[in-house]
């Protein structure tokens, strides 16, 4: 009995609701009628039903009403994966960056910069670009060698060296 008066709630509802929307309705119910014939006991969920599951989700505000086959819950965590996996192979597309250059390139930085510590990036950038290697500031940078010992001495060095004079200017005064 309590069917039969669901169908005839549901039927008296029905003749308020637009067309679109019951035709969703209808749509959506075919497809779990669907789902369940082609299998025998536990319904096989494919991509595409997910999809259209997602789809109407999206679109249609009665879905959770009429979904029989698999929680909301699961219908949501199916539109976060997608979207999750969609980026992922986004990122994935393409490499990013600058294309990696030869190794006899960089071994030639490495050799030229070894060579001349004195050297800044933006010289050697010259310098190759000269022989008809077009690198960039940041490749080069990147590439070449730094010398560990400074050129120069630092300010420590120059203190020590001359720290009497220092003190003997400062007493004079």
């Amino acid at each position: 009995m309590p069917a039969v008066v669901y169908a005839f709630l549901s039927t008296l509802g029905a003749l308020f609701r637009s067309q679109l929307s019951l035709r969703i309705e209808n749509v959506a119910l075919r497809h779990q009628l669907a789902m369940y014939q082609r299998t025998v006991k536990r319904p096989s969920i494919r991509p595409a039903d997910r999809i259209l599951w997602c789809w109407l989700s999206r679109r249609w505000a009665r879905w959770r009403e009429v979904l029989v086959f698999a929680r909301p819950d699961t219908v949501i965590a199916w539109q976060r994966k997608r979207f999750r996996d969609h980026w992922t192979r986004m990122g994935r597309a393409g490499k990013p960056g600058r294309p990696l250059i030869s190794e006899e390139i960089r071994e030639l930085i490495r050799k030229v910069s070894d060579a001349n510590p004195l050297w800044g990036t933006p010289r050697i950038v010259g310098e190759l670009g000269k022989l008809g290697i077009k690198v960039a500031k940041s490749t080069v940078d990147k590439y070449r060698v730094r010398s560990r010992k400074t050129p120069s001495p630092t300010w420590k060095a120059f203190l020590k060296n001359h720290v009497n004079d220092l003190v003997s200017i400062g007493t004079f005064r």
